[in-house]
């Protein structure tokens, strides 16, 4: 006789389903009860504009400046919005220069009114009030809602820490017909010209970018204090070069570094960093970073902290990852350094601003036609009919330098390249030479190089300063300074 079967077990009970379960979740926006609690039962916490020092009494000297600049028309700034970067997630916002300048401030949605009156010009600035407790927006805004992204100050805290007066965003719509129907000279995002009826004005943008060519000494502090960051920033990012070659780390490794070090001793990054480790070196704008890390190659460096206040510095060094350079690598640093060295001894008030250029261009010339690189002679290849050297450099070797890495781009030729220099500009130097790996017109020991070295320097009443001195620019001392901090690898 065999044993009946077993019974199959009775399944599993599964977990009871939720109250309300299928139904259509309420938007808590239309939920009174939940409206009315949450409005309810909060303190204030008091929350100041955390602001530089002298932010305040800068922007209203500029402010002085650019009333002077267009005296009797109204003038329209606004610092813009974050873009979406996708769906509903929003770039870090970061405000226009130009607004920042005449400001000091850096919040969103924001926009400057100066009307003119009799000696001048009388400023308000309109702010969007923060979405406080008993508003939809105070829970409800992803972007903007202080119960989503932290409190923030309001109108009479801004009021106080910038001395200007304030008033709602709102407010702008009650002032269109007066801003549309005079002379208003705009520089705002279209959506915000289409409101209030106003169009970009082109002389306006000029006059902003001229102004802005000349720093004053509290523009000054704030560069030195981007440089002085950057260039410790330098030397973070090669204590982890073993690291990033043992660990197969790669540029992102390094790349990263500088970014969390300028995150952390300022606002951020002042444009992509580039780490450009061997063939990528050449790469101009190697913002890509997903290289390794060569052992036997230098590696090209261009990075600068945006300060707190938005003010960047903009510094580049070629490094040998083993803390020496090959021979090639030497003969092209030590031809740029020559060049460098060329651009900044051009770099005096009253100077015309291209002299530096030329005389970098021609050491550059020169030593290519050396090489046997270059097919016509130097004067034919420095001609502006020929600039055969430019294969090897398609881009600048300078600019100004400030709120923006490329300070003042919307200047007329006549005031900047064809300008002489004056004391309060700050600028670059940095010239270069490119030998891309794929480029048969360069001997093959010299494919895959590419040197830059990059300087920020003010110009004083009676010379120049470099400003990114504590960097050295001599492939010996970049040697030395290189071992030294690969020494210290943690």
């Amino acid at each position: 006789m065999t044993d009946a079967p077993a019974a199959p077990a009775p399944p599993a009970a599964g977990p009871a389903r939720p109250p309300h379960a299928g139904t259509r979740a309420p938007r808590l926006a239309e939920v009174p009860a939940f409206t009315a609690h949450i409005a309810q039962g909060w303190d204030a916490p008091a929350v100041r504009p955390d602001l530089v020092p002298g932010t305040a009494r800068a922007a209203a000297e500029h402010r002085a400046r650019l009333s002077a600049a267009l005296p009797g028309r109204t003038l329209v700034l606004a610092s813009g919005t974050a873009p979406i970067r996708n769906d509903d997630c929003a770039y870090l916002f970061r405000p226009d220069s130009s607004f920042v300048w005449a400001t000091g401030c850096q919040a969103e949605g924001a926009v400057l009114v100066m009307t003119p009156v009799a000696g001048g010009h009388d400023a308000v600035l309109h702010l969007p009030p923060p979405f406080r407790p008993g508003e939809t927006g105070f829970f409800g805004d992803a972007l903007h809602g202080e119960l989503r992204v932290g409190a923030s100050p309001g109108l009479e805290e801004w009021a106080e820490a910038l001395d200007l007066a304030v008033r709602p965003r709102a407010a702008l719509a009650e002032r269109s017909g007066e801003l549309a129907g005079g002379s208003a000279a705009a520089s705002v995002p279209q959506e915000l010209a289409r409101e209030l009826g106003l169009q970009s004005d082109a002389e306006l943008d000029r006059t902003l970018s001229d102004l802005r060519m000349i720093k004053d000494a509290w523009e000054v502090a704030q560069l030195r204090a981007a440089v002085d960051a950057s260039v410790d920033g330098f030397a973070a990012v090669v204590r982890e070069i073993p690291r990033a070659i043992s660990e197969g780390l790669g540029e992102r490794w390094l790349q990263g570094t500088f970014d969390r070090h300028a995150r952390t001793h300022g606002n951020g990054p002042g444009y992509s960093t580039i780490v450009g480790s061997g063939p990528h070196a050449p790469v101009l704008h190697w913002v890509r970073c997903d290289g390794p890390i060569l052992p036997d190659a230098s590696i090209l460096l261009d990075m600068g902290v945006e300060a707190r206040s938005l003010y960047t510095a903009d510094v580049t060094r070629t490094v040998p990852a083993s803390g020496t350079f090959t021979a090639a690598e030497r003969q092209v640093h030590d031809l740029v350094e020559a060049s460098h060295r060329a651009g900044l001894a051009q770099i005096s008030p009253g100077t015309g601003y291209l002299d530096f250029h030329y005389a970098a261009m021609e050491v550059l010339a020169q030593g290519l036609h050396d090489w046997g690189v270059l097919p016509v002679s130097v004067d034919e290849a420095l001609s502006p009919q020929g600039q055969h050297h430019r294969r090897y450099i398609v881009c600048g070797t300078g600019h100004h330098l400030g709120l923006d890495v490329h300070d003042c781009s919307r200047s007329r030729y006549e005031e900047y390249m064809g300008a002489p220099l004056a004391p309060g500009v700050v600028m670059t130097v940095e010239p270069g030479l490119y030998f891309h790996a794929h480029d048969l017109t360069v001997p093959p020991e010299l494919r895959g190089i590419g040197v830059r070295l990059e300087d920020d320097v003010l110009v004083t009443e009676t010379g120049s300063e470099v400003l990114s001195r504590a960097l050295p620019i001599d492939a010996e001392g970049i040697q030395e300074w290189t071992r030294a901090r690969l020494g210290e690898a943690p």
